[in-house]
């Protein structure tokens, strides 16, 4: 899997790494990765599907008909889970991620239960937004960043008739064009999410997946409190103590 570069997502990313709401603030970040294997991706996609292989070997009497076994059994889908998962190990390198325990984070997502969960989750840092760009939704913004088309020039050099020629060809490059996107959320257990940190009220890890382009984007957001981040909230023994002050006392 090989990060990729694009200024529409950075746009996003730069208002998403501290949305402040006063006892809370709203953190996101958006990552494109191309599907292509480097460095030891080959070696580790091949481990995770042995891992898989050597799970349904041994679950020969598991529900087949489970979105787990669907995911895995079928070629297609389980190719679709290992560039899920080869993404993950890239944004989480010292993290190790289980292929046989994929039900506990991946599940498909339709459209419309995104845009449901972004539009109550991410109201208010969608309010900031439009106040800092006015007449542009944060949504309708995150949708053009991942369609946008990008131009840019590759100089291409050419030996002809012994002298170096050198060719400009105009590349147009889309980051994962979402209208042919599959939709994947990913949602373990709490001890099992690398991306949860403490204080957190909330978080959602959303995965477009574009099969024709094979570039996967990651887009996760979450709500932080101020107030435990900044350690203002008294621990469990401190509201214990505070209880024994009180006894025999008519309340």
């Amino acid at each position: 899997m090989k990060y990729l570069e694009y200024t529409p997502l950075d746009r996003i990313n730069d208002f998403l790494s501290h949305v402040n709401l006063g006892e809370r603030t709203i953190k996101g970040c958006l990552e494109a990765y191309s599907c292509k294997h480097t460095g030891t991706d080959k070696k580790l996609s091949l481990s995770l599907e042995n891992e898989i292989f050597d799970y349904l070997g041994k679950s020969s009497d598991a529900d087949s008909s489970s979105p787990v076994e669907y995911l895995m059994c079928r070629s297609r889908c389980r190719k679709t889970l290992i560039y899920l998962l080869l993404s993950l190990y890239h944004m989480y390198p010292d993290y190790d991620f289980s292929a046989v325990n994929a039900h506990q984070f991946f599940t498909e997502e339709s459209w419309d239960s995104f845009k449901q969960i972004f539009d109550v989750y991410m109201f208010e840092a969608s309010k900031e937004w439009l106040d800092a760009n006015e007449g542009s939704a944060l949504l309708e913004t995150l949708y053009k960043a991942l369609d946008e088309v990008r131009y840019f020039f590759i100089n291409i050099k050419r030996r002809q008739r012994g002298n170096m020629v050198k060719l400009l060809n105009l590349l147009a490059v889309q980051v994962v064009k979402v209208a042919e996107c599959e939709l994947y959320t990913y949602n373990p257990e709490a001890d099992a999410d690398p991306f949860l940190e403490k204080g957190a009220i909330w978080s959602y890890h959303f995965f477009f997946y574009n099969r024709r382009l094979k570039r996967v984007v990651s887009f996760r957001f979450s709500c932080v409190s101020n107030l435990v981040s900044e350690g203002h909230l008294l621990d469990d023994s401190s509201f214990d103590e505070d209880g024994e002050i009180f006894d025999g006392m008519d309340m």
